[in-house]
């Protein structure tokens, strides 16, 4: 892409031209927040791209700024503390800072309530001691550290939200909006969609609060899908018992252990056939009956009907959509709509088969992305990349004592000069690989220190680190450590914070914990920074004028005036259900075509080609009509009174577009002129009328037609301005041009 943006500013710089314009280059962004790697984003390029614009213009004795972006409207003085706490450190910048000596921000939002909250982490549960040669009959007491921290997130945010014990407490309470917390304020933000997502959502739901899911989910991995995708199958092969208990024991038809348990045990046939004589010896509401119904009356359709139709039909008047909401909750509703998104783009690709579509739905391994910006009343649980732009008046990080991953797969040494380099192990690694590896595992550190970045900053009121620790210690700058520096160098610098023992907040969560706060007490009308408001160390310029000044007015009509369509009645046609007007009409559309066509040809060509045409268009026409059309037809292009009209140098059907000044203001003129020859002095419009009865004279020609071809007019005068603009409607029932005159055509557009 800077390769794209240098090719085209090359000459902007490049010296004094014909033209005298000032070129000018805006380039926004922030190297800090580099962190698509993956799709080859390299944030050392902009610092590079940024000394070589600065040295161009400064040789081209141009001006050039570079102005640092300090101001942040997003989040409150806490957030911004901490962040510039944990990235005061050498070690913590590297690959975060890019030619800055620190990073420092302002907050807009001065003296309003904000907080950061650092928990520790849990640690693993020991192993019990356990007696050799034990058989293992009960289940293991341990409980994952980040099942129990999902447990914990989920216990908090629902006493924020939902638990009656939080209506009074002033920790449940956004100070920024004046309410109580809901849980759209709450985003959770991780580094990978691991089991930690899962299990916080499932903690969530068991809490009673509204979330929202994951923003990226595999289709074909989703309960309300494999359940379509399961009925699916069983309308495809009715004996495969397995399919088929799936299905009835699915929200579909409600099944359950003690229901599929007296149905299979002991059948002498297949499932489907013990359903068809269960469902003939029971009474007719009996759930067996009932299912075996309405998979009768299924398979019907799926045999004639295509896979959205069917799973449309499952799904809205089969009332399937209605069960599976009331079982999985309302959070299935996307991977349904998603799920009849795809059988109907299938359907447009390929033949609509349902056997087809499940097959191409499992190989294909479809992956949604949802939209977490706008819309959703609920808890947001997504990754870093995803929240890239987002924000949240509370964020979460759960997953902070996990480093980034070891480099994998091909290294690409810069000395191999593009060619890729496959190491084995690490004990077979020589210099080279060895230095490779080394520069990969220093990218990847970078990028995570950048990311951890974005996360903090996507916070606008609160933010609370958290995290569980495994077998393994945690790297030395996981973010938890990282941030738990940060608070460490806040407190050398005097900066208070406070350490909270368990059970000093309710619910009790974790024992100790970090806590930094800024204007918990409220912010007073002094110390507030409107978000049009700048601190007064800001550089303030002038406004340009056209910032002062009112939009123009949007031209009228919005929409383009269509000259070829007019809005206005047209005149009276010939009509072509009567039989003599219909070969007149007939007639005109030949002739049309031959005029429009044939001075493209060499003369020599044109009487041979017309012949074929008209035998082709008129077959089964008398030969005299065919001699008559050609003749007449010939004759027009040796006519010395049509002044060049179809000269071999014009243009058939060409299209103008342009702006002209109506008599209510600016009009947009897009339409179609059949005939055009420029010249060098004068313009020449032809415009070709076949179902229309020819007047006799100038002042018979219907105001439309003159309308018409007064904006053609208009639109060639601005393009060729100096020449003469000259316009001809032809009559195809007469084969007479007949020239407009320039006073009406002035005065048409009013």
């Amino acid at each position: 892409q800077w390769q794209v943006i240098q090719a085209l500013t090359g000459e902007f710089f490049a010296g004094e031209g014909a033209r005298v314009d000032s070129r000018t280059l805006f380039v926004v962004g922030d190297a800090k927040q580099s962190i698509y790697s993956f799709q080859r984003a390299d944030p050392a390029t902009f610092a590079k791209m940024q000394a070589y614009f600065a040295e161009k213009v400064a040789a081209a004795e141009k001006r050039w700024e570079t102005v640092s972006l300090e101001v942040s409207f997003r989040s409150t003085e806490a957030v911004l503390a901490m962040v510039d706490a944990v990235f005061a450190s050498a070690e913590a910048r590297q690959g975060v800072a890019f030619g800055e000596s620190a990073i420092s921000h302002t907050a807009s939002r001065k003296g309003q309530p904000g907080l950061v909250e650092l928990w520790p982490p849990l640690p693993p549960d020991e192993a019990p001691d356990v007696e050799t040669w034990v058989p293992p009959l009960s289940d293991d007491p341990r409980v994952a550290p980040r099942t129990r921290l999902a447990h914990q997130v989920a216990r908090r945010i629902a006493y924020w939200t939902i638990d009656s014990a939080g209506a009074t407490d002033p920790e449940c309470r956004l100070a920024s909006a004046g309410r109580r917390i809901v849980p759209a304020d709450v985003l959770i933000l991780v580094r990978r969609r691991n089991a930690f997502v899962e299990e916080v959502v499932r903690e969530l739901k068991v809490h009673g609060v509204p979330v929202a899911g994951v923003d990226r989910m595999i289709l074909t991995e989703q309960l309300a899908v494999q359940d379509l995708v399961a009925l699916g199958r069983a309308m495809l092969q009715p004996g495969d018992d397995l399919t088929l208990a799936c299905v009835l024991k699915g929200p579909l038809f409600g099944f359950d252990e003690d229901d599929l348990f007296a149905l299979a045990w002991g059948r002498a046939g297949s499932l489907w056939d013990a359903l068809v004589a269960r469902a003939r010896e029971a009474d007719p509401d009996s759930i067996c009956a009932t299912a075996w119904r309405e998979l009768s009356e299924l398979w019907s359709l799926a045999d004639r009907m295509p896979p959205f139709e069917f799973f449309s039909e499952v799904l809205g008047p089969r009332e399937g959509r209605r069960r599976i909401l009331a079982r999985l909750g309302a959070e299935a509703a996307d991977p349904l709509e998603e799920f009849l998104a795809l059988a109907l783009s299938y359907e447009r690709d390929a033949a609509p088969s349902l056997e087809g579509f499940l097959h191409w739905l499992n190989t294909g391994a479809q992956e949604v992305k949802r939209d977490m910006e706008h819309g959703l009343p609920a808890v947001r649980v997504m990754t870093v990349h995803g929240s890239k732009g987002l924000q949240a008046p509370i964020v979460i990080l759960p997953d902070t004592l996990q480093g980034p991953p070891s480099p994998t797969g091909l290294l690409w040494p810069r000395e191999c000069r593009g060619l890729p380099l496959w190491p084995v192990r690490t004990d077979y690694d020589g210099p080279l690989a060895a230095e490779a590896r080394s520069q990969s595992r220093r990218l990847r550190e970078e990028e995570y220190r950048r990311l951890l970045y974005v996360a903090m900053t996507r916070a606008q009121d609160r933010l609370y680190v958290c995290g569980w620790g495994g077998k393994r210690p945690p790297p030395g700058f996981a973010w938890h450590n990282l941030i738990s520096d940060g608070f460490a160098r806040l407190a050398e610098d005097g900066v208070e914070t406070l350490a909270l023992e368990d059970g000093e907040t309710q619910p009790p969560t974790l024992a100790p914990r970090l806590r930094l706060a800024s204007g918990m007490g409220g912010a007073g009308e002094d110390d507030e920074v409107g978000l049009d408001e700048a601190p007064s160390a800001m550089p303030k310029a002038p406004l340009p004028d056209w910032a002062l000044q009112p939009a123009p007015c949007e031209p009228r009509p919005p929409s383009p005036l269509r000259p070829s369509r007019p809005a206005a009645p047209e005149a009276s046609m010939l009509s072509p259900l009567m039989d003599a007007e219909s070969r007149r009409f007939q007639r005109g559309l030949v002739i049309h075509r031959l005029l429009q066509n044939l001075p493209d040809l060499p003369e020599a060509e044109r009487r041979a080609a017309a012949r074929r045409y008209v035998v082709s268009m008129l077959s089964g026409q008398e030969p005299s009509m065919v001699d008559e059309i050609v003749g007449e037809t010939m004759a027009v292009f040796e006519n010395p009174t049509l002044p060049g009209l179809f000269d071999p140098r014009g243009q058939a059907e060409v299209p103008v577009v342009g702006l002209v000044e109506g008599p209510g203001g600016p009009l947009v003129v897009s339409g179609q002129v059949d005939r055009l020859i420029i010249g060098d002095t004068e313009i020449l419009v032809l415009d070709f009328k076949t179902n229309r009865r020819p007047p006799r004279d100038q002042s018979g020609v219907p105001s439309l037609y003159v309308a018409q071809m007064a904006a053609y007019r208009a639109v060639l005068q601005r393009i060729y301005p100096g020449r003469r603009i000259r316009c001809f409607l032809f009559w195809t029932e007469t084969l007479a041009a007949m020239e407009l005159d320039d006073a009406r055509l002035a005065n048409a557009l009013s």
